[in-house]
């Protein structure tokens, strides 16, 4: 079990409307210094579908990306214990703190990508009263029960809220 700290920076600005979390970075993630970085994970291809766009590639693109389609997005937690990217495997974790993109953008929801996320930001995260969490479900290559199709439709939810 490996004690891992979140090393990537929250992406947001003035103009994010909402905020996704997803748990922790995977090992591929940190890697590639970027969220959701593992080549088979949905993220990237499922809101681009959502929000009809191109599907940005490298780094800069996917930060650009979200800032023009005014997403903030960042983790549930600062750090853990965790066993390579197994959700289940989390010991001891530690939320980290939104109060710096509550006070600069104009959220008007939280969504959390995977079971984990929902639960651990529910119970650690002090602004979860005030900004509960809509549960997605995780577009990690580990969720292979859920269809591009359906997650596309289930991720369609965040353009009421843009």
């Amino acid at each position: 079990m490996d004690k891992v700290q979140h090393t990537l920076s929250p992406v947001f600005n003035e103009r994010s409307r909402i905020l996704i979390l997803g748990t922790m970075p995977s090992p591929k993630s940190r890697e590639v210094g970027f969220y959701y970085g593992h080549p088979q994970n949905r993220f990237w291809r499922v809101t681009a579908a959502v929000l009809n766009t191109a599907v940005p590639q490298t780094n800069s693109e996917k930060q650009a990306f979200l800032l023009d389609q005014h997403i903030a997005l960042w983790d549930v937690l600062q750090q853990c214990e965790i066993e390579g990217a197994d959700d289940s495997s989390i010991r001891k974790p530690v939320a980290n703190d939104f109060s710096r993109i509550f006070s600069t953008a104009d959220i008007r929801q939280v969504f959390t990508t995977g079971a984990a996320a929902t639960k651990l930001y529910t119970k650690l995260a002090a602004c979860a009263v005030e900004y509960p969490a809509f549960y997605l479900p995780s577009t990690s290559p580990a969720n292979c029960r859920v269809s591009f199709e359906a997650m596309v439709k289930e991720y369609s939810v965040i353009k009421k809220y843009l």
